[in-house]
């Protein structure tokens, strides 16, 4: 094997530690990108003057995946090209999982949920891992969900854990369907990334029983 087509050897030990930290090979519940859009609200207005559309404790769902909020600003209610902005509880499903936050844009292309971008104090993401069920969560500034290519972009001080172990860095991309993390993608961020692995506790050993006492 030529040495340009080999793996550097950083890369081998970080995706050993990658796939030790969250199950590697484990496989999500597919989003339907063809199944119908249906919208819900309590209330909605339309702002002439601007030519938004203002909907209140709104819905959207697609599939598996929905959107959730207090309130979405819309340009138009279609979804041919189209962006939402949702503000005050924001929660977003996804497959086995769910991002929240305050604020978020959602867009929408050729009748599908593309990208979602959410961003809080923290922005929070979590999945329920298949093969552990260990519950994996992250954190950051800002969380950018990438509807088509499956994949979670944790930004801005980002942590992740599988609920022992932990990973932390400014950039942390989770792809949802394989559950993999590449982290600091590129070796941009100069802070590198920082990993804990956390022991399993080994289980106790039973005491021996007492010796038995011979008669008198």
């Amino acid at each position: 094997m030529a040495a340009s087509s080999r793996k550097p050897a950083r890369d081998i030990v970080a995706t050993t530690v990658l796939c030790a930290l969250l199950t590697c090979g484990a496989t999500a519940a597919p989003y339907d990108s063809q199944a119908p859009i249906n919208l819900e609200a309590a209330s909605t207005d339309f702002d002439y003057r601007n030519n938004t559309l203002v909907f209140r404790r709104v819905k959207i769902t697609q599939g598996s995946l929905q959107v959730e909020a207090q309130e979405a600003t819309a340009s138009g209610l279609e979804f041919v090209n189209s962006q939402w902005t949702l503000t005050g509880d924001v929660r977003i499903t996804v497959p086995d999982g769910k991002l929240t936050s305050q604020t978020a844009t959602v867009s929408f292309r050729d009748n599908q949920i593309v990208r979602a971008q959410i961003r809080g104090n923290p922005a929070v993401f979590e999945q329920r891992l298949e093969d552990s069920r260990q519950l994996a969560q992250g954190r950051a500034e800002s969380i950018e969900y990438d509807v088509r290519n499956g994949t979670v972009q944790l930004s801005g001080q980002a942590w992740l854990s599988d609920g022992q172990n932990e990973i932390r860095g400014n950039t942390l991309i989770y792809d949802i369907a394989r559950q993999r993390v590449a982290a600091n993608p590129g070796e941009t961020d100069p802070g590198g990334v920082r990993i804990t692995i956390n022991p399993k506790e080994l289980p106790q050993k039973k005491p021996p029983p007492p010796a038995e006492t011979p008669p008198p």
